[in-house]
């Protein structure tokens, strides 16, 4: 039987934490909704506060500090790719292109010759 690694949320602040930050964001949604006699610049405010406040509370739960280091570690990787210059990504396109007609070409030359075998030679349609 194959084992799944699944990830839980462990100590109870961190479970606090969480429902507080989802907690936050209800309440930024309701009082969007709420306020909506006070203007737009209220609504707005409220609902981007609640949204700050709430991807702070999450930033400091564990679950967040991992994605933090998640996104760290992912941008450490994109740093190490080395990217063609244009040059070689122009020359490539080009490969590509060549290839995709060549392709369309012999496909349109195979249609057409078992077009021509069927019909005209063995059913003599035309």
């Amino acid at each position: 039987m194959a084992t799944t690694d699944v990830e839980t949320v462990g100590s109870g602040a961190d479970k606090a934490k969480l429902a507080g930050s989802v907690a936050l964001l209800v309440l930024g949604f309701v009082g969007f909704y709420l306020l909506s006699a006070q203007g737009a610049l209220a609504q707005w405010a409220v609902l981007l506060v609640a949204l700050a406040a709430a991807v702070a509370v999450f930033a400091v739960s564990e679950p967040g500090k991992r994605l933090q280091a998640y996104g760290r570690d992912s941008w450490k990787e994109v740093k190490k790719v080395v990217w063609p210059t244009r040059r070689e990504a122009t020359q490539m396109t080009a490969y590509v292109f060549a290839f995709v007609f060549v392709m369309a070409l012999f496909l349109w030359l195979t249609d057409k010759t078992l077009e021509w075998v069927l019909y005209d030679l063995v059913l003599g349609w035309r």
